[in-house]
């Protein structure tokens, strides 16, 4: 083996080394941060959180982007709250995507923007959270940022009540008295093809 290989193989074993040993100090440190909001201590859940998020945890940086958007041991800020779900969102952090597609829906801490807050609803809508799958039919139903289409707004709601959104089964019951029995029936197809994707 040439030096410049054994040299590149010996900084690899580093690497592989620190990360098998950081991975349950980082994961201790997730657990007291939610240990630590749990009880109400969010200067304690910021500081365990903090470090994680600026490294990349996906689960502290969501959390960052609660604290923030709440207020809670920190100043409410939802410039700062979508910062932090952002980041968690692109990783496929599911709750994360449906807090910043609350954020462009409702024009919090950034421009109004349906089409994003589409976007960011159908990424975590599409890993089965029922608060997306709700917030995306709505677009639908009323034609903000997607085409008005009832069969997509009555499909996501129905994927919604099945997980027992009671939200979900008012805004669906309400909707079918505005459908045809076809467009029923087609939507009541497209769930029993909808398939929960992976992040």
């Amino acid at each position: 083996m040439s030096d410049n290989r054994l040299k590149a193989f010996r900084i690899l074993l580093v690497l592989v080394s620190l990360i098998v040993c950081l991975a349950p100090s980082a994961q201790a440190d997730f657990k007291a941060g939610e240990k630590a909001f749990g009880r109400g201590d969010y200067a304690t859940a910021l500081h365990e959180w903090q470090p994680l998020a600026k490294q990349g945890h996906a689960g502290a940086q969501y959390q960052l982007g609660l604290l923030y958007a709440n207020g809670q041991g920190v100043p409410k800020d939802d410039v700062q709250a979508r910062q932090w779900y952002e980041k968690a969102a692109v990783q496929g952090h599911a709750e994360a995507q449906v807090n910043l597609g609350s954020l462009y829906d409702y024009g919090r801490g950034v421009p109004q923007d349906f089409k994003l807050a589409a976007k960011w609803y159908r990424r975590s809508a599409d890993q089965g959270n029922e608060l997306a799958q709700r917030r995306l039919g709505l677009l639908y139903e009323r034609g903000d940022g997607v085409p008005q289409d009832y069969v997509q707004a009555y499909m996501w709601y129905r994927l919604g009540a099945a997980k027992g959104g009671a939200s979900a089964v008012r805004m669906r019951d309400e909707l079918a008295v505005r459908m045809t029995s076809d467009q029923i029936a087609e939507a009541h197809k497209l769930v029993k093809e909808w398939k929960p994707k992976a992040r």
